[in-house]
C-alpha cells in the first residue's frame, strides 16, 4: 500500500474515531479525539505550507502540546488509554526531536514510526471510547 494511500485511510479513520467518540464516548473521549484531530489537520495543513526545512521545530511544538494535553486528561481521568495515547505520544515527540537535533532527512524508519505511532493513538482512543460506551470501566465499590 503506498504512502498516498495509507495517510488517505488514516485521515478516514481519525475523522470516523472523532466522530464515534463524540457519539458514544465520555469528556475523556471527546476532548482526546477532536484534539487529535484538529492536531491532525494543522500537521496537513503547515505541511502544504511551509517549507521543509522550517516544519521539524513546528511539528516538534504540536507533538509537545498533544503529549501535554493527553497528560492533563490522564492526570483529571485516570483512564489506561489516555496513558497509553500520553506514552505513544511522548515517543512521537521524541521521533521528531532526535530528528530535529541531528538534522537528519525524513527517512523510511521516520515514516513507520510515525505511523505506528499514530495508527497507536488512534487505536487507544477507539479502545477508550469502547470501554466508555459499553460501561466496562466502571466499578462499584
Amino acid at each position: 500500500m503506498s504512502g498516498f494511500y495509507l495517510h488517505n485511510l488514516l485521515r478516514i479513520a481519525i475523522v470516523l474515531v472523532t466522530a464515534f467518540a463524540w457519539f458514544k464516548g465520555g469528556p475523556a473521549e471527546r476532548i482526546g479525539a477532536t484534539v487529535n484531530l484538529v492536531g491532525s489537520l494543522a500537521v496537513m495543513f503547515l505541511v502544504r505550507a511551509m517549507q521543509q526545512e522550517q516544519i521539524g521545530l513546528v511539528l516538534l511544538g504540536l507533538d509537545g502540546a498533544l503529549g501535554l494535553v493527553f497528560l492533563a486528561l490522564a492526570v483529571r481521568y485516570t483512564s489506561l488509554w489516555l496513558g497509553g495515547a500520553m506514552l505513544l505520544q511522548a515517543a512521537q515527540f521524541s521521533l521528531h526531536a532526535y530528528y530535529l537535533v541531528l538534522e537528519r532527512h525524513v527517512d523510511l524508519l521516520f515514516a513507520v514510526v510515525n505511523n505506528v505511532v499514530s495508527w497507536g493513538v488512534l487505536l487507544a482512543i477507539l479502545i477508550g471510547t469502547l470501554v466508555t460506551w459499553r460501561g466496562l470501566g466502571k466499578r462499584e465499590i
